[in-house]
């Protein structure tokens, strides 16, 4: 896909990468990382496999945490997302958060004091 001129080139000198190039992130700890403890208020990920699972997200929200729920799994079902879409709204107004569509299968729940502005932050091309 990239030629020898490609980014794979250019940082690592060759096209082909071995796997002790790659770096399990999730592993990786810092001296200085004190977890999640210390923060007041946490972005967390939550993939919905099914309707019921929308339960454990929401839980977060009302705990103070921001959630992108991630429900590809229930996409082409449409009677689950319209009930998941009825649910993060009334989590939303529980709360005085927010609730929004990130992406076609993603989105974005808030709790109190926290909004989504919803205008794209686009570069200045008159530079």
């Amino acid at each position: 896909m990239l030629g020898k001129r490609g980014i794979l080139r250019r940082h690592h000198g060759d096209d082909a990468l071995d796997e002790s190039a790659f770096l399990d992130l999730g592993t990786m700890g810092f001296e200085e990382e004190a977890g999640l403890a210390g923060a007041r208020s946490v972005v967390r990920l939550a993939e919905i496999l099914r309707f019921d699972d929308l339960h454990a997200a929401t839980k977060r929200v009302y705990q103070g945490d921001m959630v992108f729920i991630d429900y590809t799994n229930i996409a082409n079902d449409s009677i689950a997302v319209r009930r998941m879409s009825v649910d993060l709204k009334n989590v939303a107004k529980d709360v005085g958060g927010d609730v929004c569509g990130v992406s076609k299968n993603l989105v974005l729940v808030t709790p109190a004091g926290v909004r989504v502005d919803r205008q794209k932050i686009r570069a200045d091309l008159s530079r």
